[in-house]
């Protein structure tokens, strides 16, 4: 591969005006101009992109992890933070995790020895708060929070909000019975989703009914199953997401019970495939694209927010659909 100095030699300018030409950073007159630009073609120079983004201490990258490519949710928010840093000449560099700590360590380590502007990090373990800590590029946390730490940009949805928002919702729509299928709880997301549910209850002064699973379609399905053994009388269902809610839908159409005429249904997050399904799926929807730009923006204008806010809160929005129906309607 060809040096800048024997472009610089082929041209028969200094390696200094090569650097300009490539870089724009200073008028070079037409003719040196095109000698350059037609040695670099003669030769197949390409630059070290390394190199120059060090020199310039940007490589215009912007890091994404995330723990699981098969989540809608994720895929969304990783669609609106490439349209944004695409925007503004910038490539995101995306790592799948499979909520592996290791590989969240691993990920972190590889996006900042490129020198990556910024990473945009969504985590399954807390114990990654410590390997963060020592990280040299700036790390914004997305739809989880930080116990410890609270010198990171979170951007994150008001997951307590939503969890009320769906346990009120089935109180309206007359459902007696409603379980709460609670995602991981060491994941603040989940916690909070959780924590707004009982509140309800508590206030309401109504019976808490509870099952576990993890943030997945075929857990989702095992889990049905036994939500049904343990509550055969369960009238309305809380998922812990949307990908929870549709496998829950596929059990309970499988074992014949309607919905929501039996049983009805809310999911959480609002990704397009709930509304793909027939009936449609009602949930708690969060604003998706919204806080993926605002990620990114956060690492692409670091500058203007070093000393803003560190904590950015969407509300999430009740999506009434075929899943669930209030007393009266439909009769």
């Amino acid at each position: 591969m060809a040096s800048i100095r024997e472009v610089a030699k082929l041209a028969g300018v200094s390696p200094a005006t090569v650097s300009r030409v490539m870089n724009g950073t200073a008028k070079v007159d037409d003719e040196k101009r095109e000698r350059v630009l037609q040695a670099i073609s003669d030769t197949g120079f390409v630059p070290n992109a390394v190199a120059r983004s060090l020199f310039k201490k940007s490589a215009r990258i912007i890091g994404l992890i995330i723990p699981s490519i098969t989540n809608p949710f994720f895929t969304q928010m990783a669609s609106a933070i490439e349209k944004a840093a695409d925007e503004q000449g910038y490539r995101l560099i995306f790592c799948n995790t499979g909520t592996d700590l290791e590989k969240e360590k691993a990920s972190l380590t590889m996006l900042e020895s490129m020198n990556a502007d910024g990473i945009i990090l969504t985590t399954s373990h807390e114990e990654i708060e410590s390997y963060v800590n020592q990280c040299k590029v700036p790390v914004i946390v997305t739809d989880r929070l930080f116990k410890e730490n609270k010198d990171y940009n979170h951007v994150h949805c008001d997951h307590y909000t939503g969890g009320r928002l769906a346990m009120e919702h089935l109180l309206d729509c007359g459902c007696k019975k409603i379980v709460c299928v609670k995602g991981p709880q060491q994941i603040s997301s989940a916690k909070a989703r959780y924590d707004g549910y009982r509140d309800v209850c508590e206030e309401k002064q109504v019976q808490e009914y509870t099952i576990d699973c993890d943030y997945d379609f075929n857990e989702g399905l095992v889990m049905t199953e036994q939500l049904l053994n343990q509550y055969p009388d369960v009238d309305g269902i809380i998922a812990c997401n949307d990908m929870v809610a549709l496998s829950i839908y596929k059990i309970l159409r499988k074992n014949n019970i309607e919905v929501p005429e039996q049983i009805q249904l809310i999911g959480f997050d609002g990704i397009y495939l709930s509304n793909l399904l027939t009936p449609e799926l009602t949930t708690i929807a969060q604003p998706i694209e919204e806080i993926g730009r605002k990620a990114a923006e956060l690492i692409i204008h670091k500058e203007e927010n070093d000393m803003g806010e560190k904590e950015y809160i969407f509300k999430p929005a009740l999506v009434v659909r075929q899943t669930t129906k209030k007393k009266g309607e439909g009769e």
